[in-house]
């Protein structure tokens, strides 16, 4: 089968690998303890759950955009 066939190259499938790894770190980084009925916990508002986290998530989501649009290169020898 041809290369040319496939939408993605391997630079592609690997740009897709590393965005799928940094979102879900980005949701890891979001997880912690919960309040209850009974006891609050300050944590819920701390800065790697409000504001790290969901960035480190779009980056992820952005650079997994990239890694689908991304043309994969072809070669440029003429065929005869």
């Amino acid at each position: 089968m041809s290369k040319e066939k496939f939408a993605f190259d391997n630079t592609n499938i690997m740009l897709l690998g590393v965005s799928m790894v940094i979102v879900i770190v980005g949701f890891l980084l979001m997880t912690g303890p919960a309040s209850t009925a009974t006891h609050f916990e300050p944590d819920i508002f701390s800065v790697r759950r409000i504001r790290v986290a969901p960035v480190v998530s779009l980056i992820g989501f952005l650079l997994m955009i990239y890694a689908v649009l991304r043309k994969p290169k072809t070669d440029q020898t003429t065929k005869e």
